[in-house]
């Protein structure tokens, strides 16, 4: 080989490695900031019921945290829902939540000075209502749950928010003509059949609560179409959030026998403080952007986490340390 062509070989190899150490150093910066301690301290998530999607989100997050800021102690709290999380979070009870974008609208909506705290870190994934019957359920629609016995999901839940607002859009008064209970999905799958005669609830899919029963007994799904959804639209207010859709033939094989069911689909919103730290707000969003896969092979519906949609946190504006971020990856 001549002088030339070697030192040709050499450039080249020096070109392409000088090229491997640039990938490898933005690939680093994806994960954690070159050179930055992490942040610290302790932090409070509340999540949602124990057999429930925000639950088990919350537990994998705190997993997924501690391997980039181990020195940051997360506290999680069950709650009611989405609801109750939203007020946590604006009266300083908890950090950070997962909360329905239709429960964040009302809490503004209502009024409270509270609600101008409050900030978007990520749109995560969408929460599909769920209407559950026994098998052998006479209840095909809606407008059949009059005079039945039904769960309306937990005071304080966004599944008590969301059913509400079908009921009354199939003309049933939640209170007279029906008899109203207030399970969620740690007791309803247990209750139906017996206690109950349907239970509605609103989570992203599947859900660990009727998975298990789905693997003993058997249940159907009442189906929410797209007339008796633009009825809801017609609520005005926070009814806009809500879109009509299919859960997917995948949500509960055993259960669907390979069919979509009509529903309603929320969005669903990372939410904290506006006076939240912005290095921990920017590391966290980090974390729970690069975690989607990880998180995702537990909960199926984290897979959706998007970084193209996170930004998206109407009705909120972003928190100053989750636009850091979301900058500083922008193409």
């Amino acid at each position: 080989m001549s002088t030339a062509l070697s030192r040709i070989c050499r450039r080249r190899a020096l070109q392409g490695g000088a090229a491997g150490l640039v990938t490898l150093g933005l690939l680093l910066w994806w994960v954690l900031p070159l050179g930055e301690d992490p942040p610290s301290g302790t932090i409070t998530f509340s999540t949602g019921t124990r057999a429930g999607v925000y639950q088990e989100y919350g537990e994998l997050l705190r997993e997924e945290l501690a391997k980039d800021m181990p020195q940051l102690k997360v506290r999680l709290l069950t709650s009611d829902g989405s609801q109750e999380n939203v007020q946590r979070v604006a009266t300083g009870r908890a950090d950070f939540t997962i909360a329905a974008a239709d429960a964040v609208d009302t809490f503004k909506v209502g009024g409270k000075p509270v609600a101008g705290r409050l900030r978007g870190v990520a749109r995560l994934y969408d929460d599909y209502v769920q209407l559950v019957v026994p098998p052998d359920s006479d209840i095909r629609s809606v407008a059949d749950l009059k005079g039945k016995r039904v769960a309306i999901g937990l005071p304080d839940s966004g599944v008590r928010l969301i059913a509400t607002r079908v009921l009354e859009a199939a003309g049933i008064d939640p209170v007279k003509d029906i008899t109203p209970r207030s399970d969620g999905i740690d007791t309803g799958p247990a209750r139906l059949g017996k206690e109950l005669d349907a239970f509605f609830w609103s989570s992203g899919v599947p859900t660990d609560g009727l998975e298990k029963i789905a693997e003993t007994s058997s249940f159907r799904f009442v189906p929410i179409d797209a007339g008796l959804v633009a009825k809801v639209h017609a609520q005005g207010d926070a009814a806009h959030f809500y879109r009509a859709t299919n859960m997917p033939e995948s949500a509960y094989p055993t259960v669907q026998n390979g069919s979509t069911v009509p529903t309603i689909a929320v969005s669903n919103l990372l939410i904290t403080r506006k006076d939240m730290d912005p290095r921990l707000t920017e590391w966290l969003t980090r974390t729970v952007i690069k975690s989607r896969d990880g998180i995702g092979a537990h909960v199926h519906s984290a897979q959706l986490v998007d970084l193209r949609t996170a930004i998206y946190t109407d009705p909120l504006g972003l928190h100053e340390g989750a636009r850091r971020y979301y900058r500083s990856v922008k193409p």
